[in-house]
C-alpha cells in the first residue's frame, strides 16, 4: 500500500506544481519567460499547434512534436516558455493540464 500512495504521490507532484503557480494573463505573458496561462481552446491550427484565449487576449500554443491532447472549447491550463522572437508571440509548452486534471507533459526539445 506504501509503494501505492508514493507512486501516486509522484504522479500529483507535476498536476499540484502547476496548480500552485500564479497564473499569468495571457495579454501579460512576456517573451523570453516561463508563465503558467489558463484559457479555452480556440482552434487547433495544426496538429501540434492551438490557440489559447482568455479574457484578455489569446496565444498560440505549441505542443510539438506531440499531438494537441485537449478539444475545442475546453478549458485548459499550459505551463511554458514564450518565445522570444520577433514575429506573434508563441507559447511552447511544457505541461498542459486538462479540466479532469490530467496532465500532458512534453518533451523539451528546445534550448532556451
Amino acid at each position: 500500500m506504501k509503494s501505492f500512495a508514493a507512486a501516486l504521490l509522484l504522479a500529483l507532484v507535476p498536476a499540484l506544481a502547476v496548480a500552485a503557480e500564479r497564473i499569468t494573463p495571457i495579454a501579460d505573458a512576456q517573451r523570453g519567460s516561463m508563465v503558467t496561462v489558463k484559457g479555452t481552446v480556440e482552434r487547433i491550427t495544426d496538429e501540434d499547434e492551438f490557440r489559447l484565449a482568455d479574457a484578455t487576449g489569446s496565444i498560440r500554443v505549441y505542443v510539438g512534436p506531440n499531438w494537441v491532447p485537449a478539444d475545442v472549447g475546453e478549458t485548459v491550463t499550459v505551463h511554458g516558455f514564450v518565445d522570444d522572437d520577433l514575429g506573434p508571440r508563441e507559447l511552447y509548452a511544457r505541461t498542459l493540464t486538462r479540466a479532469d486534471g490530467s496532465v500532458a507533459t512534453f518533451e523539451r526539445r528546445y534550448d532556451w
